[in-house]
């Protein structure tokens, strides 16, 4: 048996929610078992539906495909911010702030969100995204192929009628500025959620749902907590994004669907209300978001 402080095992299953919840973004292809194994997991502790999210063309296809084959799981398609650099210069090991060592172009980016397009068209696809701005990674040379590629997402997300997954690193003012430049699609959400109460209030003034992570937990995610603590509860969602961003007291261990109740409980003693209650409207808010039926 793996002993409590070895960073390398998975968590103990939480005790199980008594209403069940869905885990608005993770990322199944990057956790360790299989599919039907993550999502037994997950149910037997009453997270019974997942939205798998898409960050490249592989990844968003094997996204619809998972999909496809589980009714409990449910897409999105996108290249991730830091994926569009990457296509435009050539870089094959992905973009850093030192920049991409083979020039290219916009038309491969064109080609590769023309696929994304593609995709978003599939019914099992509830989501574009997750898109939009990454400061963190990305420097000054890849801005304008970020921008690009989320202004693209965003008119796939309206056209077909999806879900806009919206990744924001060090970029809230231009994400909020690009959004209302094209006219955010009538469901949107902040994948990740990383503002404070102040950005909280700015997005529960445009309708967007503002998903929450187990770096909620976090001793030093205090901002996060006072966001959660002023946003509508009508527009909040939960998420592992997994295999990140484990709940304390588990951070750095493996992530996964399953230890959503860590996060639902945490979100619920800062607001202060049931943790059945919360976890009623927050799989209504997550069916309603992606437009599924629970």
């Amino acid at each position: 048996m793996p002993s409590n402080d070895d960073k390398n095992a998975a968590p103990p299953l939480p005790e199980p929610l008594r209403v069940p919840v869905a885990d608005s973004h993770t990322h199944l292809d990057m956790q360790s078992g299989t599919v039907e194994e993550g999502l037994a997991k997950a149910a037997s502790v009453g997270v019974t539906t997942v939205v798998q999210v898409g960050c490249d063309l592989k990844g968003s296809r094997w996204a619809a495909e998972t999909a496809a084959a589980h009714d409990s799981v449910h897409a999105t398609v996108a290249l991730h911010p830091n994926e569009a650099p990457r296509i435009v210069h050539g870089d094959p090991d992905g973009w850093s702030r030192q920049g991409a060592r083979t020039p290219g172009g916009t038309a491969a980016l064109d080609e590769a969100l023309a696929e994304i397009d593609r995709l978003a068209g599939l019914p099992q696809v509830k989501g574009v995204g997750e898109t939009g701005l990454d400061y963190f990674r990305t420097g000054p040379e890849g801005k304008e192929a970020q921008e690009r590629s989320f202004r693209a997402h965003i008119e796939i997300a309206k056209r077909h009628g999806k879900a806009l997954v919206i990744h924001d690193r060090d970029a809230h003012a231009d994400v909020l500025r690009v959004l209302k430049e094209e006219g955010a699609p009538e469901r949107t959400v902040f994948h990740c959620y990383s503002g404070d109460a102040d950005m909280a209030r700015i997005c529960a003034s445009a309708g967007y749902f503002m998903s929450f992570a187990g770096n909620v937990t976090f001793k030093n995610a205090q901002n996060l907590r006072d966001a959660v603590a002023v946003a509508p509860l009508e527009l909040l969602l939960v998420e592992t994004d997994a295999p990140f961003l484990t709940p304390a007291p588990y951070r750095g261990r493996p992530n996964a669907p399953y230890l959503i109740p860590v996060t639902v409980r945490a979100l619920a003693a800062v607001r202060g209300i049931d943790e059945d209650a919360l976890a009623g409207a927050l799989a209504a808010n997550t069916a309603r978001a992606f437009d599924y039926a629970m």
